[in-house]
């Protein structure tokens, strides 16, 4: 197969700033909800320009590469005492509580949450990074703590729990070394979950073991890009190796190029590098996450087709008597959130310290608010069931 072309690749770009207008408001599954249809995880596609330019970077200046880079990577709060700065802060505080009264916390709003989850059979999805494990320079040591490890481990033993995560499956699962959970890697395009029912939408999943040599049903919608995310992966790493601070993963089905610890003066050449090599890989597209660019296969597939695979896989569902959470902090989840908040199948929660427009419901703060949210959930279905 020809995995090359001259064709023009697509690039998925940031969506527009908050405002407003374009604001949740309430709706009825509970009172602090919103309505759905928030453009926020659309986005558009730009075709890449396949005619090379040696040298310049005009390329992704004028296909709003750079606009998007620095959008999705805020600055990190310092502690200066500046009188400029401490109303600044105080501008975002204000603002981050403004935000709450549409997206409320979900520890301050358990109370709701578990009159409405009385009857029902909970299923729990989570992002890993930034979500279960902070947010570091190097991805390498995002690793989370035995306390979260034990409140995850416990969740998993009252609710069938999953985890979604960009890393690869095999990674994600070394991080958390929990064989109590199911795993879904490279942003749902790798998942091994439970052997109880194929789902009617992927009859292509087979039969395997996981690392315990328990049975499951391993489903990969992007088996077929594997050569050409090993190809790209290759280039990537023989092209940014001399930019200092620069970091490519191959997560399996995608591949990360972060750039969190590069000068924000070499952003614009990593993006060159990245820009020319996909516009010879008109499949694959380009997705910006929080310093990190993503380059992912161009499917119909995502976190929330994921947990619809789960859901099925699980008999959980198609039933008013399910109610799914699913926890992240990144651009890619809010595909999860979107699929629950179609009908209101279930909540999706919000990690994050600052505003985003968001398809969630209710929101937390950092991944030490997950963790007391987590035992929340344990400690309310322990005396449910006294």
């Amino acid at each position: 197969m020809d995995m090359k072309s001259n064709q023009s690749s697509p690039v998925l770009t940031d969506p527009p700033p908050i405002n407003n207008s374009r604001r949740g408001i309430r709706s009825a599954l509970f009172p602090y909800s919103q309505q759905s249809g928030s453009p926020y995880s659309s986005g558009m596609y730009i075709p890449i320009p396949t005619k090379k330019k040696p040298g310049k970077l005009d390329d992704v200046r004028s296909n709003g590469w750079l606009d998007a880079m620095k959008s999705s990577s805020p600055p990190r709060k310092k502690a200066v005492k500046d009188f400029n700065v401490v109303v600044a802060t105080e501008d975002s505080d204000a603002a981050y509580s403004s935000w709450m009264a549409s997206f409320p916390s979900a520890l301050s709003s358990f109370e709701q949450i578990s009159k409405f989850a009385k009857s029902k059979k909970i299923a729990i999805f989570l992002d890993y990074d930034g979500t279960l494990s902070p947010i570091v320079d190097d991805p390498d040591r995002a690793v989370m703590s035995d306390e979260m490890r034990s409140a995850v481990r416990d969740v998993a033993k009252c609710f069938p729990t999953a985890i979604i995560s960009g890393r690869s499956r095999d990674k994600v699962y070394e991080l958390v070394g929990l064989a109590e959970l199911y795993y879904a890697g490279s942003h749902g395009m790798d998942i091994m979950g439970p052997v109880r029912k194929v789902p009617s939408c992927c009859p292509e999943s087979v039969n395997s073991t996981d690392e315990e040599g328990k049975e499951v049903n391993l489903f990969q919608p992007a088996r077929e890009f594997l050569p050409m995310i090993d190809e790209v992966n290759t280039a990537l790493v023989e092209s940014t190796k001399d930019i200092k601070g620069s970091k490519v993963e191959n997560h399996k089905f995608c591949v990360s190029v972060h750039y969190r610890n590069v000068d924000e003066k070499s952003w614009p050449t990593i993006a060159q590098y990245v820009h020319d090599i996909l516009k010879d890989y008109p499949r694959l597209q380009l997705t910006h996450g929080r310093k990190v660019l993503e380059v992912r296969p161009v499917i119909d597939w995502n976190k929330g087709k994921a947990v619809e695979f789960l859901l099925e896989s699980l008999g959980l569902s198609n039933s008013d008597q399910v109610l799914p959470f699913y926890i992240g902090d990144d651009k890619t989840d809010e595909d999860a959130f979107k699929v629950l908040r179609k009908e209101n199948r279930g909540y999706g929660i919000l990690v994050s310290t600052a505003p985003k427009e968001t398809e969630a419901f209710y929101s937390l703060r950092d991944p030490s608010e997950v963790m007391q949210f987590l035992k929340l959930l344990v400690r309310w279905r322990e005396q449910k069931e006294l």
